[in-house]
């Protein structure tokens, strides 16, 4: 079978957490032994939001290669780049702009659930970078002719939008675009600590690839479990327990006895918990070993970024040469 190219990645925005690592991080160890594969390090899109705090997002390129490299993204096989370094995205994106109406971009579950909870950034008046991200997004698939998009369930509104834009610049200007197909994976959304629906870097609610034994362990102690359940021997409901929820991502072949044991109050909640600080632990080691290798080689990770980077360009520069002759737009050749 034919290799497909692949687009995926991340905004350079925090560590990556447990969410991104069986959201993700592990279809795309997979994924690239089998695909083509180019993982974006988003700082463009990621200023959309920090545009105030530039520091933050230049400092986090670095932490979030690293943990991409950690859990067993291998440079000779998946090209990282860094999105900024890229001018031909940027420009893919202003043509992209006449595509889509305003009201369209409004109108995308995606867009509109973000902005609702960046209320305290923007007030009631949304910024045009912001407002216009998925065209942005739109730019990165097909800068580099990407057919498989590797993302949670949250992101199929936007992946649709560029479907969209797909299809609108080759109905104008001549079939010269791939339109993507979103991938989904097994575990779609791992929920936060909290209970909430997400896992997220800006809900306190995450459990870091990189954190320490002492913080894992704070985090799993507070982590939300069965309301009802007052005393040790009281009947628990692992539905409702987030503890039992982890327990199905990391203690497998021992969650069954785990829940059963809970429903029949012979487990209190802080024996669960310890036993799941243990497992989480023990599966976290070795990806943070391969994380101290990256984190004692800067030199390393910069070249690797660097590498990755030279080759997305001459990618995206094939792209914008085919899109250029067919909106008439190569004056000189």
């Amino acid at each position: 079978m034919d290799k497909k190219r692949i687009l995926t990645g991340d905004r350079p925005t925090g560590k990556l957490h447990i969410g991104h690592y069986f959201g993700s991080l592990q279809n795309r160890v997979k994924l690239q032994n089998e695909h083509e594969t180019f993982i974006e390090v988003a700082d463009v899109q990621a200023l959309t939001d920090n545009f105030a705090n530039p520091e933050k997002v230049k400092n986090n390129v670095k932490e979030i290669i690293m943990d991409q490299l950690a859990v067993g993204i291998d440079p000779n096989k998946s090209t990282i780049f860094l999105q900024s370094m890229v001018p031909e995205i940027a420009e893919l994106t202003v043509f992209y702009s006449n595509l889509v109406t305003i009201a369209r971009l409004e109108r995308n579950p995606t867009v509109k659930t973000e902005i609702a909870q960046k209320r305290e950034i923007f007030g009631e008046s949304v910024t045009y970078g912001f407002l216009g991200y998925p065209v942005s997004q739109a730019a990165d698939i097909t800068a580099f002719d990407a057919t498989i998009i590797p993302v949670g369930e949250d992101q199929l509104p936007l992946i649709e939008q560029c479907r969209e834009i797909v299809r609108k610049f080759n109905s104008i200007y001549g079939e010269n675009l791939k339109e993507p197909e979103a991938y989904l994976g097994e575990n779609k959304r791992i929920k936060g600590l909290d209970g909430n629906e997400k896992m997220g870097k800006s809900l306190g609610n995450a459990i870091y690839l990189a954190d320490s034994e002492e913080e894992i362990a704070k985090k799993v102690m507070s982590a939300v479990t069965d309301p009802a359940r007052i005393k040790k021997d009281d009947p628990g409901n692992p539905n409702v327990c987030m503890v039992a929820y982890y327990h199905n991502l990391f203690s497998k072949g021992e969650v069954e006895t785990v829940c059963e044991e809970c429903k029949a109050g012979k487990r209190g909640c802080v024996a669960c918990k310890k036993q799941l600080i243990k497992n989480i632990v023990e599966h976290l080691a070795p990806i943070q070993e391969r994380r101290r290798y990256y984190e004692e080689r800067p030199e390393e990770v910069k070249e690797i970024l660097m590498e990755g980077t030279k080759k997305a360009r001459k990618e995206a520069e094939v792209t914008m040469k085919k899109v250029k002759q067919a909106m008439k737009l190569d004056y000189f050749e």
